[in-house]
């Protein structure tokens, strides 16, 4: 195919025309795929909700697990009890202004 013989319009149609068959392929190449990861499933005899489990089959019963573990609280203010932090990621603007106040982390401590 002589691409430099081809009007603007053409080339876009044909550019058109490759992004749908794209499309098409990629949609039968993920469906082949699915297909043969459920026959290899089938074939050694784990359900698909196994397999696709993060860690594999036994994650949940070696506690490797983390999704949904909640983390306990460390830190509380002493005038507020809702007000919690955990002590991971940023400092809660409530134990910074405790800290720049020149008071100890430590009396924040659960």
């Amino acid at each position: 195919m002589d691409l430099s013989n081809m009007s603007v319009g053409d080339l876009r149609n044909l550019q058109e025309q490759i992004k749908q068959e794209m499309k098409q392929r990629e949609a039968q190449e993920v469906q082949k795929a699915r297909e043969q990861i459920l026959a290899i499933a089938q074939s050694v005899g784990v359900p698909l909700k196994d397999l696709l489990a993060t860690g594999g089959r036994n994650a949940s019963s070696k506690g490797n697990s983390t999704k949904g573990n909640t983390v306990a609280v460390r830190y509380r203010h002493p005038d507020n009890a809702s007000q919690q932090w955990t002590g991971r990621g940023r400092q809660p603007k409530w134990v910074k202004e405790w800290v720049e106040g020149g008071k100890s982390l430590d009396k924040l401590r659960v």
